[in-house]
């Protein structure tokens, strides 16, 4: 199920651009942007990439969050979070300035009365580094991982599809930068605006949250736009061919939406994030022939066409493929069906003492349970692929991100907090 998101209109007038109104399902009315109007299309739960170029904003409130089913940005900046208050009123109450702030930010505001202007004796509201710069179609998008219902009596909240995940086979993870008490997901067309984004949500939670670990992203390697090009990985093939688009509700409404009934009502329109940092050995795959480098994937690395097949988007023949093919294994044909939506980037983070590249995909994958969606094909994919000689799983956490922010009275994690629930 889609539905329209409405975008807010309290606080002064922006500074950056203004508000894009909405009128009604499938039509936007019009946005004013630099340069002149900018006619926009809504897409399933968010805009097209009409207004891709025109740093226009997604609009914050909606059933659903917006970052998931949103058509991907190129740029990331995502943060993983310990709370390190044991006072549950401090932390709901956090919550709701991490909303005001993301409500903000999402729509070109500065944070509170902004990044100067206000009393010489205080730090400003807002860090400044996002001034002048254009909404970008930053998404800010929450989730609550495992530990957060171990804090503040929530033992009863947790959904059973929030598992923690098991140790496949030729993980190689890093305590410090796995799992966290809860996340966040800054998506943008630029990457100042996300990083300014993340920012001050870790500012305004001083004392209440601390970052645990964060992952800067870049060249996104899956698209929820059908019509766009597809993007490719750190090894130069196409990623994401078949992937859920934001403008097919039944798939969203049967592989990603929280449904009633599925576990507690708080989650209701939620959906479940699988967040894995893979290293790519790039040193070996650069050596590698390109007659196995198609057989590994299952793909030819011009066309992104499945062996055997002249198109892209033809449809895959498995049995043409090796058997340890990653199409091949990953396919929901070869898991009974099981969909996920991907939308991870690439990521390079300098190089090893050996001088190695530190360079991967920060996969970033949703889902309704996951324990029917990334356990059971990465279990597959585990065991058999051919790309795990190449790849190595350093980095992993779940986390359950909750129902949209309805208007301008609700705030992230009410429907989990707020007494009534």
């Amino acid at each position: 199920m889609t539905t329209d998101r409405t975008e807010s209109t309290d606080g002064p007038t922006p500074s950056r651009r203004s508000l894009i109104g909405w009128g009604g399902a499938g039509l936007a009315l019009g946005a004013a942007a630099a340069g002149g109007a900018v006619a926009m299309t809504r897409t399933g739960n968010d805009v097209d990439p009409a207004g891709a170029e025109t740093g226009a904003a997604v609009a914050f409130h909606g059933t659903h969050q917006a970052g998931i089913a949103t058509p991907v940005q190129d740029r990331l900046h995502f943060a993983a979070f310990d709370v390190k208050t044991d006072d549950r009123a401090e932390f709901v109450q956090m919550l709701k300035e991490w909303t005001a702030a993301a409500r903000r930010m999402t729509g070109g505001h500065t944070v509170g009365e902004g990044a100067y202007g206000g009393l010489a004796e205080a730090p400003p509201d807002d860090t400044g580094e996002a001034l002048g710069l254009k909404p970008s179609r930053l998404t800010l998008t929450i989730g609550f991982g495992p530990s957060l219902f171990e804090k503040f009596g929530l033992a009863g909240q947790r959904p059973q599809a929030l598992v923690d995940l098991p140790k496949f086979p030729g993980d190689n993870l890093e305590a410090a930068r796995s799992n966290g008490d809860l996340c966040i997901q800054a998506c943008a067309d630029d990457p100042q605006v996300a990083v300014h984004a993340i920012r001050n949500l870790a500012r305004i939670g001083f004392g209440k949250v601390a970052i645990r670990w964060s992952q800067l992203g870049f060249g996104k390697t899956s698209s929820t736009t059908p019509d766009a090009q597809t993007p490719r990985n750190l090894m130069g093939f196409k990623d994401g061919t078949r992937n859920i688009a934001g403008t097919e509700p039944e798939r969203l409404k049967k592989f990603v939406w929280v449904g009633e009934g599925d576990g507690p009502a708080w989650m209701t329109g939620g959906s479940y994030l699988v967040a894995r940092r893979i290293r790519m050995n790039i040193e070996t795959w650069d050596r590698t022939s390109l007659q196995e480098q198609e057989d590994v994937f299952g793909r030819d690395k011009g066309e992104g066409a499945p062996a055997g097949k002249a198109k892209e988007r033809d449809e895959p023949f498995l049995k043409a493929m090796k058997p340890d093919a990653h199409v091949r294994l990953a396919h929901p044909e070869s898991n009974d069906g099981i969909t996920l939506l991907r939308r991870g980037y690439s990521f390079t983070d300098g190089t090893d003492g050996l001088g190695r590249l530190e360079a991967g995909l920060f996969f970033l994958a949703y889902q309704r349970d996951v324990r029917k969606g990334f356990i059971p094909v990465q279990r597959r994919l585990s065991q058999s692929d051919a790309l795990n000689e190449y790849i190595q799983h350093v980095s992993s956490a779940v986390f359950a991100a909750p129902p949209g922010v309805l208007d301008k009275d609700d705030w992230w994690g009410r429907t989990l907090f707020a007494k009534e629930a």
